[in-house]
């Protein structure tokens, strides 16, 4: 096999030229490596500094990839993939529905699909939260006597326990107090439905709408990632505005 000036050596040619001519193959493939080294010495340091700044699924890591390829390239069209991020953020829209969070059904009669369900996830994983930090409440200094404070059906960890009520519960996420949370976050401008009186959004129930859009957020994000997300941003976005900690 004579020496080719590429760096290109097709592996069945390379073994038997090995089981042909020992000697011929050492020279022949010793005389190609000058290049291929300093092809690799190239791809290896310099590119390096730069991959480390691209995340990686813009890029395969240099360190995972060959020096020189040992097959030929295929006789057919390169195929090309995607490798912009507008088009994926598109896609994800569409299938995972991220309006859906913000319509209410009220919006063209529901026709494009609404976020009752996400609401009701939402509520329940807002009610939890709620439950555990009136739990964590600190109570009031108990008057009993010493002999009743030693009593073994009492703990301090079930010193909260009676915060957790449906009026304290039911008091803390009032409608009108989620909606001006709502508010303040910029929600009304984005969620979609249709008030009966558009001259008149509170006697449409404009507060309902903005305590449900809220939950329907909350379930859609424990969907999205996770019920531990989920939870921190009940507390640090909800229930720390409300006063709770």
């Amino acid at each position: 096999m004579a020496p080719t000036t590429s760096p290109f050596v097709c592996l069945r040619c390379l073994r038997s030229s090995q089981t042909s001519n020992p000697s011929k193959t050492i020279r022949t493939v010793a005389s190609a490596p000058t290049t291929i080294r300093r092809r690799s010495a190239s791809t290896t340091t310099s590119p390096s500094e730069s991959s480390e700044q691209l995340p990686r699924w813009m890029q395969t890591p240099p360190r995972m990839k060959m020096p020189e390829r040992t097959r030929p390239e295929p006789k057919q069209p390169v195929w090309r993939v995607n490798a912009q991020q507008e088009p994926v953020d598109e896609m994800y829209d569409r299938f995972m529905g991220r309006w859906l969070a913000l319509t209410h059904k009220s919006f063209d009669h529901g026709r494009r699909g609404f976020n009752d369900r996400l609401a009701f996830l939402g509520k329940r994983i807002v009610d939890v939260q709620t439950s555990l930090a009136l739990l964590n409440m600190p109570s009031a200094p108990s008057m009993q006597p010493a002999a009743a404070q030693n009593d073994v059906f009492q703990h301090a960890a079930l010193e909260g326990l009676g915060n957790v009520t449906n009026f304290s519960k039911n008091a803390i996420l009032e409608k009108t107090r989620l909606a001006k949370v709502a508010t303040a976050y910029g929600i009304n401008r984005v969620m979609r439905w249709k008030p009966r009186k558009s001259d008149n959004l509170k006697s449409s129930g404009e507060d309902v709408v903005l305590a449900h859009t809220m939950y329907s957020i909350i379930g859609a994000l424990a969907l999205h990632r996770g019920g531990e997300v989920a939870a921190k941003t009940v507390r640090e976005r909800i229930l720390k505005p409300l006063g709770l900690r």
